[in-house]
Parts: C-alpha cells; structure tokens; sequence
C-alpha cells in the first residue's frame, strides 16, 4: 500500500530510540498516524513540528497497519510560531480539535480551512477570528452545526444578533429582546451580513469564543468525557493580554 498526499504536522511521539510516530491531517486521507525512521534526530527535528505543511509519502504492508512516513516540508510554519504564546497554545488547541475527526476519514474542507487559518496566525486578532470560524466548522463537520442563516422565531434575515442556547439557531432583534438575558450574543463577523469594514471589537471575540465553546462542550466534548483544553483557555487568555497592550495609548 502507498499514497502520497498533502498534510499538516498535529503531533509528534517519540517511538523507541530513534523513530517518532507522526500525526498529520492530511487533505485526502484525514487524520492519519504513521513511522518516520530516525524522526527523533536533531536533523528531522525542526520538521517535526506541529503546524507545519508537508508533502508526506505513506507505505506499508497493510493499510491497516501503522505505516511508514516519508516527509519533505513545504510550509515551515513552526519556528515562527513558536515565538508568540498565542501561536503556541492555538496550534495546540487546533491539534486537539482536529483530534475529534475519526482516523483516516477525509475532511477535505476541515484540511483547507485549518492550513487558511495557520497561514494568518501572525496578526492575533485575526487568528481569534479564524480559530472561532473553525470551532464553528467543526460542530458542522460532527453533526452539530448551528443555523445562523436566519431568525428561528420568525424567519426574518435581517439583525441576527442573537443565538438560542438551546437549538443553536439564530434570532433577531426584535424577536430576541424579550429574552435578551436568556440568549447568546452572534458577534457581527459570524453573520452573513457582515461585509467586515467595522471590523470586531474584543466583545465580539469574547461573544464567539462563548457561543462556539458553549455547543462544543455541550454536544461534543462532554459525551465523550472530556472538556476544553487547557491550551483553548491559554490561547483566549493570551489574545486577551495582546488587546489589552495595544489599546494602551
């Protein structure tokens, strides 16, 4: 068995001395583990690094089996990423987020938009954005996506700025006030009528990183018995500390 295929570096063991068995998402054959011989050297180091783009070559015997990688990279994301805290615990979190796909089962979309969202990690406001677009991706690609296209209550398009935390639809406005105290806040970059040029503010990253973490603990993250991870809290926390400096006159 052989293929070739594109993918992304999720994460790295060590496997006896001197191999390390490799994690990638790759864009044809999802999330995929196999051997790299000698990817505990100093010399494969530097490649082995979660976040990094690679052109990865795959054998083995049976596809059941583990497998052997062979790597060449394409996108040597990780030494700059490794430089900025925020980039540290969102490469992390997302590691553990594509971790909820089954193994080998091809999420084409997922692939595409988690290389767009590590390409655009150096400015912080916007890889907050990316990374909450992705949470939202992710409860879709489960079987849990949320229906912000128009007013549960009466249908209407227009001034969704609310989200029911019960059946993740959106809500208008007008229909929504009543209950404003009950219902989540749909920050303005996640509504299709969102054309961008206000921008967002640190509210907004706090309404989507409550809205999009509130659905997957609910509906995926607690029936399988976990919870967030520690880097989710350390990614918000460092997004919020940068905000925080530049707003300083």
């Amino acid at each position: 068995m052989e293929w070739s295929d594109e993918g992304i570096i999720l994460g790295v063991r060590r496997h006896g001395e001197a191999g390390a068995i490799v994690e990638l998402l790759t864009r044809g054959h999802g999330r995929h583990l196999g051997l790299v011989r000698g990817g505990a050297s100093s010399r494969l180091r530097p490649l082995l690094q979660p976040g990094n783009s690679v052109l990865a070559v795959w054998r083995a015997r049976l596809d059941e089996h583990l497998g052997y990688y062979q790597l060449e990279g394409t996108r040597m994301r990780a030494a700059t990423m490794l430089a900025s805290s925020h980039a540290v615990y969102g490469i992390t979190h997302l590691a553990s987020l594509a971790r909820l796909l089954p193994e080998r089962d091809p999420h084409e979309d997922i692939y595409e938009m988690l290389e767009h969202t590590l390409d655009d990690f150096d400015d912080v406001a916007e890889a907050a954005t990316h990374l909450i677009r992705f949470e939202l991706a992710m409860l879709a690609e489960l079987g849990f996506g949320l229906d912000l296209s128009s007013c549960a209550a009466t249908g209407a398009t227009a001034e969704l700025i609310y989200v029911s935390p019960k059946s993740g639809s959106a809500v208008s406005r007008s229909a929504g006030e009543p209950w404003r105290d009950k219902l989540l806040r749909l920050p303005g970059f996640l509504r299709d009528d969102h054309d961008g040029r206000n921008g967002w503010s640190d509210q907004d990253l706090r309404d989507g990183f409550e809205l999009t973490g509130r659905f997957l603990l609910r509906n995926v993250l607690e029936p399988r018995g976990q919870g967030h991870s520690d880097a989710r809290d350390g990614f918000i926390n460092a997004v919020a500390k940068h905000l925080a400096r530049v707003a300083i006159p």
